[in-house]
């Protein structure tokens, strides 16, 4: 590709690259879209600059016609922009959580499967979709640690473009003469996705006025900071296989749930809503003489001041 000097969008996506490189080998993951186009062109020149690695990987999840073809002319793209790229077939499986977070964690999954000891894995997420999962997060009311969104860095996975909007990706590829490839699937409105971006947050901007995915961005960031200082404290309250009561008891209640949740899940507890939690508190808080509780996969008493937990198998 010919050297040319950079744009403002291409230097605001570059400077977030090196803002949140940690001196690690970068494996970009490119579905050639704008923002993962923008971010795998931008990873090269901070790579070239401090002298690490940096190559890409292209995940085909086969739900699409065509999609081996797409992964193949993605591969052969990137090889154009001088970068080193692989592409990867998944089979998604639907468990029931619905065919976007089973793409999800098919994806995912491929992802950590390609990277090599010293290597971080570099994803194309913008404020714009930190937006989309805290309006997500909101419908599902599931708490302060799903509003928090999208961390920038979470073991070998990284989001350097949080801070910057979707439309400085499409930017910086109109800048580099990048033809990205728009995803069909993001204009399907059976996805729950593609409804909060093209329904939901036009109509939250027409009536509350402009900004409000930046707000949203910072609302995660406020959420996360408040989860991060909870999920610390909890972490420090010892939860040995019989829990006494006593010890938890006078708890905040952010903090004892928390203590709960993670005792319940070292003990084989399977997914856990916020009612199972809160019965279980009850045999803390609420204690009446009742019998036990169940929660997928344990059965939780109380006997002699302390919680106990059985799985299934045990019963």
């Amino acid at each position: 590709m010919a050297r040319r000097a950079l744009g403002p969008a291409t230097l605001a996506v570059v400077a977030a690259v090196a803002d949140a490189h940690d001196g690690e080998d970068v494996v970009v993951a490119c579905s050639g879209g704008a923002d993962s186009l923008a971010l795998a062109f931008a990873a090269r020149v901070v790579a070239a600059r401090r002298g690490v690695g940096v190559r890409a990987v292209v995940v085909d999840h086969g739900l699409q016609a065509g999609s081996a073809e797409h992964a193949a002319a993605v591969v052969d793209g990137l090889g154009r922009l001088e970068l080193a790229a692989e592409g990867v077939t998944v089979e998604v499986r639907d468990d029931g959580s619905g065919p976007e977070a089973a793409a999800r964690a098919a994806r995912y999954a491929a992802l950590t499967a390609s990277l090599r000891p010293g290597e971080a894995c570099h994803l194309g997420h913008t404020r714009d979709d930190q937006a989309e999962t805290v309006l997500l997060g909101l419908a599902r009311g599931s708490g302060v640690r799903s509003l928090a969104g999208m961390p920038g860095r979470r073991d070998r996975f990284v989001r350097p473009l949080l801070g910057l909007p979707r439309s400085v990706t499409r930017d910086s590829c109109a800048e580099l003469g990048l033809r990205p490839w728009q995803d069909p699937h993001n204009a399907e409105l059976r996805f729950t996705r593609a409804r909060v971006r093209h329904t939901v947050l036009p109509v939250i901007e027409a009536e509350l006025g402009p900004g409000i995915a930046a707000a949203l961005a910072r609302t995660a960031d406020l959420a996360r900071e408040d989860a991060d200082a909870l999920d610390a404290v909890a972490a420090q309250v010892p939860t040995p296989d019989e829990l006494p009561c006593d010890a938890v008891a006078d708890l905040p209640a952010g903090v004892r749930l928390r203590v709960l949740r993670r005792w319940l899940r070292a003990r084989g507890a399977g997914e856990l809503s916020r009612g199972h939690t809160l019965a279980v508190d009850a045999l803390i808080t609420g204690w009446h003489g009742q019998r036990w509780v169940e929660v997928p996969g344990l059965r939780v008493l109380r006997r002699d001041g302390r919680l106990l937990a059985f799985a299934d198998s045990a019963r």
